[in-house]
């Protein structure tokens, strides 16, 4: 915790129990501010086997958990197309609430939470739990004290594998109307950091194309994008890596120096050469992944994450991404969506 807090514990109802809400479930049992008061799952097997592993009231109706739970926040950690109408309905219950990502499939939709949030006075907030990663916090620090100069370009690369099981595991994934694109479920947390880093996208340029999969959305892609920080970026994305992740990486070229921050999850800095900041040396590379039985996901600093939710809802200032920061990411991924060939 940044700071002590003299409070209660924060009261959480999780609702979507699939891999990342099961993460949200064991990453809150640990955190000694926070209290699991509900949770809730259309599958009544999962919702009954979750409910009694914490011992608390489980629901398979997300209405009935609002109207019969007092809890603090909601964690929605449902399919992407649940998020905007779950988010709404959270906020007409007076109840703040974390958001996984993305945010949501539109813009327009992102809107929509954050005026009933600000309209029911409670707070959104959205996982972005690669902030943490001790690379990606080290490069924010030297691009924010200008040691870099003037920055030039920056390319992105996510290799990952999700093989047929994946996509066939479950009625949402690799549909165009549910999950949107690979962009929203591979890439955001890469295009997050980008726009942390360098402002929103302004232009893109892009190319998609459906390999290697039985899906509606694309399972390779390639962007060229431009920042309104004038940066020039590449963005190459593919789930069709042979049997395991490959690399998710970021490399910033700049007129001082270049970084390329990499591993499976942005995890390693592959590259530091800096002119007037020598990478530290005791630096430790603490971060892990999300493992989810056959194929990992993105880092799994949730528990950072829980723990500025609990700063920010005790009214202490946070560095939690909020709906704002959410709406940036959604808006850029339409806009390279919309400037697509395929």
């Amino acid at each position: 915790m940044q700071e002590a807090l003299n409070m209660k514990k924060v009261g959480f109802a999780v609702v979507g129990i699939g891999n990342i809400g099961k993460r949200h479930l064991a990453v809150l049992e640990k955190e000694k501010h926070a209290e699991i008061v509900a949770l809730c799952d259309k599958d009544k097997h999962i919702a009954e086997e979750y409910g009694r592993k914490y011992n608390v009231p489980y629901f398979f109706s997300y209405q009935k958990m609002l109207k019969k739970i007092d809890c603090d926040i909601v964690n929605i950690c449902t399919p992407h197309y649940f998020h905007a109408p779950m988010t709404i309905a959270a906020s007409n219950a007076k109840k703040h609430i974390l958001v996984e990502k993305p945010m949501a499939l539109t813009s327009r939709d992102c809107q929509r939470m954050i005026a009933a949030a600000n309209k029911n006075n409670v707070k959104l907030m959205v996982v972005k739990q690669n902030r943490y990663n001790v690379p990606i916090a080290l490069a924010k620090k030297v691009l924010e004290q200008g040691k870099l100069g003037k920055i030039f370009m920056v390319e992105v690369n996510v290799f990952w594998n999700r093989n047929d099981a994946y996509y066939s595991s479950s009625p949402w994934r690799g549909r165009k109307q549910m999950e949107g694109g690979s962009l929203y479920t591979q890439v955001s947390h890469f295009i997050d950091l980008l726009i942390w880093f360098f402002g929103d996208i302004k232009k893109a340029k892009t190319v998609i194309d459906t390999k290697n999969h039985d899906i509606t959305i694309e399972d390779c892609g390639s962007s060229i994008v431009t920042f309104t920080r004038g940066v020039l970026g590449v963005i190459n994305w593919t789930t069709c890596v042979y049997r395991t992740n490959y690399e998710g990486s970021i490399t910033i070229i700049g007129e001082n120096g270049t970084i390329k921050i990499g591993g499976q999850y942005l995890n390693t800095i592959d590259y530091w050469d800096v002119a007037s900041f020598p990478l530290p040396k005791d630096i430790q590379y603490n971060d892990r992944p999300n493992t989810y039985g056959q194929y990992q996901g993105s880092s799994s600093n949730h528990d950072k994450v829980m723990n500025d939710v609990i700063v920010a809802i005790s009214g202490k200032k946070s560095t939690v991404v909020d709906g704002s920061e959410g709406l940036k990411t959604v808006r850029a991924i339409e806009l390279m969506y919309r400037n697509t060939k395929h």
